[in-house]
């Protein structure tokens, strides 16, 4: 599987503080090694649009969605990205 980022995670992502930017950069390295990692706490969303979430920290998620062989990295935040992901 590969990494695609989407400009706006890019974008949500620079404005991230340096440690959950540093515990990003861990995480999406177990989505790609291990996506089954339990720190990941992966679920998929009630979204028409086969959109997952996945733990950074206590407090950040990210959102992705699944194409083929690879993941697109769509959003990165706080849990308030949840509503609109």
């Amino acid at each position: 599987m590969k990494i695609y980022r989407t400009e706006r995670f890019k974008k949500d992502y620079q404005k991230l503080p340096l440690e959950i930017r540093k515990a990003a950069k861990k995480q999406l390295a177990f989505l790609l090694s291990n996506p089954d990692h339990p720190s990941l706490n992966i679920k998929k969303m009630q979204d028409p649009r086969n959109i997952w979430e996945a733990r950074v920290t206590e407090s950040y998620r990210f959102t992705f969605q699944i194409e083929e062989d690879k993941y697109i990295l769509r959003k990165i935040g706080t849990h308030d990205i949840l509503k609109k992901p």
